[in-house]
Protein backbone atom coordinates (compact mmCIF):
# COMPACT_ATOMS: atom_id res chain seq x y z
CA UNK A 1 0.00 0.00 0.00
CA UNK A 2 1.18 3.45 -0.58
CA UNK A 3 0.48 5.39 2.02
CA UNK A 4 0.74 8.92 0.47
CA UNK A 5 -2.28 10.73 0.84
CA UNK A 6 -0.91 14.06 -2.23
CA UNK A 7 -3.06 17.02 -0.89
CA UNK A 8 -4.51 18.68 -4.02
CA UNK A 9 -4.12 22.80 -2.31
CA UNK A 10 -4.56 24.17 -5.38
CA UNK A 11 -7.16 26.99 -6.98
CA UNK A 12 -8.96 25.20 -9.42
CA UNK A 13 -10.24 21.90 -11.08
CA UNK A 14 -7.93 22.38 -13.71
CA UNK A 15 -4.54 22.49 -11.70
CA UNK A 16 -6.08 19.98 -9.27
CA UNK A 17 -6.23 17.28 -12.55
CA UNK A 18 -3.21 18.55 -13.34
CA UNK A 19 -1.33 18.08 -10.18
CA UNK A 20 -2.57 14.60 -10.10
CA UNK A 21 -1.66 13.85 -13.17
CA UNK A 22 2.11 14.37 -12.20
CA UNK A 23 1.74 12.11 -9.48
CA UNK A 24 -0.56 9.46 -10.76
CA UNK A 25 1.59 6.22 -9.67
CA UNK A 26 3.54 7.64 -7.32
CA UNK A 27 0.98 8.50 -4.63
CA UNK A 28 -1.83 6.14 -3.15
CA UNK A 29 -4.45 8.83 -2.91
CA UNK A 30 -5.46 12.18 -3.62
CA UNK A 31 -7.17 15.07 -1.41
CA UNK A 32 -9.90 17.25 -2.04
CA UNK A 33 -9.60 19.86 0.56
CA UNK A 34 -12.31 22.95 1.41
CA UNK A 35 -10.77 26.06 -0.03
CA UNK A 36 -10.82 24.10 -3.14
CA UNK A 37 -14.36 22.40 -2.35
CA UNK A 38 -16.14 25.63 -1.44
CA UNK A 39 -14.87 27.48 -4.47
CA UNK A 40 -15.76 24.64 -6.89
CA UNK A 41 -18.04 21.88 -5.39
CA UNK A 42 -18.61 18.56 -7.14
CA UNK A 43 -16.54 19.70 -9.99
CA UNK A 44 -13.09 19.49 -7.92
CA UNK A 45 -13.88 15.74 -6.91
CA UNK A 46 -14.51 15.03 -10.50
CA UNK A 47 -11.72 16.63 -11.98
CA UNK A 48 -9.23 13.89 -10.48
CA UNK A 49 -11.82 10.84 -10.35
CA UNK A 50 -10.52 9.40 -13.92
CA UNK A 51 -7.60 8.91 -12.35
CA UNK A 52 -9.09 5.76 -10.24
CA UNK A 53 -7.17 6.61 -7.28
CA UNK A 54 -9.13 6.94 -3.82
CA UNK A 55 -10.79 10.53 -3.20
CA UNK A 56 -10.09 12.12 0.56
CA UNK A 57 -12.74 14.84 1.04
CA UNK A 58 -10.93 16.97 3.89
CA UNK A 59 -14.21 19.08 4.81
CA UNK A 60 -14.01 18.70 8.32
CA UNK A 61 -17.78 18.97 9.28
CA UNK A 62 -18.62 20.98 12.40
CA UNK A 63 -21.80 21.37 13.06
CA UNK A 64 -25.16 20.02 14.78
CA UNK A 65 -26.12 16.33 13.96
CA UNK A 66 -28.90 17.24 11.77
CA UNK A 67 -27.17 19.64 9.79
CA UNK A 68 -23.82 17.09 9.58
CA UNK A 69 -26.06 14.17 8.38
CA UNK A 70 -27.21 16.08 5.20
CA UNK A 71 -24.10 17.54 4.29
CA UNK A 72 -22.03 14.04 5.01
CA UNK A 73 -24.91 12.77 2.92
CA UNK A 74 -24.01 14.87 0.38
CA UNK A 75 -20.53 13.87 0.32
CA UNK A 76 -21.49 10.28 0.29
CA UNK A 77 -23.12 11.49 -2.77
CA UNK A 78 -20.34 12.16 -4.67
CA UNK A 79 -18.41 8.60 -4.31
CA UNK A 80 -15.65 9.97 -2.35
CA UNK A 81 -13.78 7.43 -0.11
CA UNK A 82 -13.00 9.00 2.95
CA UNK A 83 -14.61 12.34 4.73
CA UNK A 84 -13.59 14.05 7.68
CA UNK A 85 -15.11 15.31 10.74
CA UNK A 86 -14.55 17.26 13.90
CA UNK A 87 -14.08 15.10 16.81
CA UNK A 88 -15.17 17.73 19.31
CA UNK A 89 -18.97 17.77 17.57
CA UNK A 90 -19.10 15.12 19.83
CA UNK A 91 -20.55 11.74 20.35
CA UNK A 92 -24.18 12.69 18.15
CA UNK A 93 -22.34 14.66 15.77
CA UNK A 94 -20.25 11.61 14.28
CA UNK A 95 -23.03 9.30 15.03
CA UNK A 96 -25.02 11.38 12.38
CA UNK A 97 -21.72 11.09 9.81
CA UNK A 98 -22.06 7.58 10.24
CA UNK A 99 -25.54 6.97 9.12
CA UNK A 100 -25.26 9.49 6.42
CA UNK A 101 -21.89 7.59 5.30
CA UNK A 102 -22.52 3.67 5.43
CA UNK A 103 -19.53 2.78 2.74
CA UNK A 104 -17.58 5.37 3.10
CA UNK A 105 -14.79 6.10 5.27
CA UNK A 106 -15.15 8.68 8.13
CA UNK A 107 -12.49 10.29 10.05
CA UNK A 108 -12.53 12.45 13.32
CA UNK A 109 -10.16 15.30 13.45
CA UNK A 110 -9.11 16.08 16.76
CA UNK A 111 -6.76 19.02 17.03
CA UNK A 112 -5.67 21.14 13.95
CA UNK A 113 -1.64 20.69 13.04
CA UNK A 114 -1.88 24.64 12.97
CA UNK A 115 -2.45 24.74 17.02
CA UNK A 116 0.47 24.41 19.32
CA UNK A 117 0.41 23.66 23.22
CA UNK A 118 -0.28 27.41 24.02
CA UNK A 119 -3.14 27.69 21.19
CA UNK A 120 -4.66 24.24 22.52
CA UNK A 121 -5.09 25.90 26.17
CA UNK A 122 -6.15 29.23 24.84
CA UNK A 123 -9.38 27.34 22.44
CA UNK A 124 -10.15 25.61 26.12
CA UNK A 125 -8.40 22.47 24.74
CA UNK A 126 -6.53 21.02 27.14
CA UNK A 127 -3.01 18.89 26.50
CA UNK A 128 -4.99 15.47 26.59
CA UNK A 129 -7.84 16.41 24.45
CA UNK A 130 -6.38 14.72 21.24
CA UNK A 131 -6.45 10.94 22.98
CA UNK A 132 -9.72 12.06 24.58
CA UNK A 133 -10.82 13.28 21.72
CA UNK A 134 -9.94 10.28 19.65
CA UNK A 135 -11.55 7.50 22.09
CA UNK A 136 -15.27 9.76 22.02
CA UNK A 137 -14.66 9.08 17.97
CA UNK A 138 -13.70 5.64 17.65
CA UNK A 139 -16.67 4.63 20.01
CA UNK A 140 -18.96 7.12 18.05
CA UNK A 141 -18.64 5.11 15.32
CA UNK A 142 -15.73 7.01 13.20
CA UNK A 143 -12.82 4.45 10.81
CA UNK A 144 -9.75 6.47 11.80
CA UNK A 145 -8.12 9.03 13.66
CA UNK A 146 -6.60 12.44 12.01
CA UNK A 147 -3.62 13.58 14.23
CA UNK A 148 -0.38 15.29 13.95
CA UNK A 149 2.83 13.58 13.75
CA UNK A 150 3.30 14.11 17.53
CA UNK A 151 0.13 12.09 18.50
CA UNK A 152 0.54 8.95 16.98
CA UNK A 153 2.42 6.82 18.80
CA UNK A 154 0.32 7.72 21.89
CA UNK A 155 -3.13 6.80 19.68
CA UNK A 156 -1.61 3.95 17.95
CA UNK A 157 -0.80 2.50 21.65
CA UNK A 158 -3.99 3.69 23.22
CA UNK A 159 -6.46 2.47 20.05
CA UNK A 160 -4.68 -0.53 19.19
CA UNK A 161 -4.23 -1.71 15.56
CA UNK A 162 -7.21 -0.78 14.04
CA UNK A 163 -8.33 2.04 13.57
CA UNK A 164 -6.67 4.24 10.78
CA UNK A 165 -4.51 6.83 11.58
CA UNK A 166 -4.02 9.47 9.11
CA UNK A 167 -1.57 11.97 9.50
CA UNK A 168 -0.98 15.92 8.13
CA UNK A 169 2.08 18.07 9.32
CA UNK A 170 4.30 16.23 7.18
CA UNK A 171 7.31 17.76 7.07
CA UNK A 172 10.28 15.80 4.96
CA UNK A 173 13.64 17.00 6.43
CA UNK A 174 15.16 20.06 5.69
CA UNK A 175 11.61 21.66 4.90
CA UNK A 176 9.87 24.48 6.13
CA UNK A 177 6.75 23.88 8.85
CA UNK A 178 4.81 27.06 7.34
CA UNK A 179 2.02 27.53 9.36
CA UNK A 180 2.33 24.02 11.10
CA UNK A 181 3.02 23.97 14.50
CA UNK A 182 2.78 19.63 15.47
CA UNK A 183 4.70 18.32 12.75
CA UNK A 184 7.15 15.57 11.80
CA UNK A 185 8.63 13.86 9.02
CA UNK A 186 7.21 10.67 6.98
CA UNK A 187 9.48 8.51 8.54
CA UNK A 188 8.94 9.62 12.05
CA UNK A 189 5.19 9.26 11.83
CA UNK A 190 5.38 6.05 10.00
CA UNK A 191 7.79 4.16 12.36
CA UNK A 192 5.12 5.87 15.29
CA UNK A 193 2.24 3.97 14.04
CA UNK A 194 0.70 6.44 10.73
CA UNK A 195 -1.19 4.20 8.19
CA UNK A 196 -1.29 7.29 5.81
CA UNK A 197 0.54 10.72 5.45
CA UNK A 198 -1.01 13.89 4.08
CA UNK A 199 1.39 15.54 1.97
CA UNK A 200 0.89 19.12 0.36
CA UNK A 201 3.24 21.81 -0.07
CA UNK A 202 6.21 19.43 -0.28
CA UNK A 203 4.70 17.87 -3.37
CA UNK A 204 2.85 20.73 -4.85
CA UNK A 205 5.32 23.17 -4.53
CA UNK A 206 8.13 20.46 -5.53
CA UNK A 207 10.23 21.64 -9.38
CA UNK A 208 9.30 17.71 -9.83
CA UNK A 209 6.09 16.45 -7.16
CA UNK A 210 6.83 12.68 -8.79
CA UNK A 211 9.91 12.47 -7.77
CA UNK A 212 9.48 14.19 -4.43
CA UNK A 213 6.34 11.62 -3.90
CA UNK A 214 9.15 8.67 -4.56
CA UNK A 215 11.65 10.43 -2.53
CA UNK A 216 9.31 10.38 0.71
CA UNK A 217 8.00 6.16 -0.45
CA UNK A 218 11.89 5.62 -0.29
CA UNK A 219 12.48 6.90 2.91
CA UNK A 220 9.29 4.98 4.17
CA UNK A 221 10.30 1.53 2.66
CA UNK A 222 13.63 2.08 4.12
CA UNK A 223 12.52 1.72 7.99
CA UNK A 224 13.38 -1.38 9.43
Amino acid sequence: MNRICAALDVGDPGAAERLASRLLGHVGLFKVGLELFVAHGRAAVEAVRRFGQPIFLDLKLHDIPQTVEGAARGAASLGVDYVTVHASGGVEMIRAARRALPRTKLLAVTALTSLGPDDLDAVGLSRDAVPRLAKLAMGAGADGIVCSPQEVAALRAALGPGPLLVVPGIRPAGTGSGDQRRTGTPAEAVRAGANILVIGRALRDAPDPAAAADAIAREIASLP
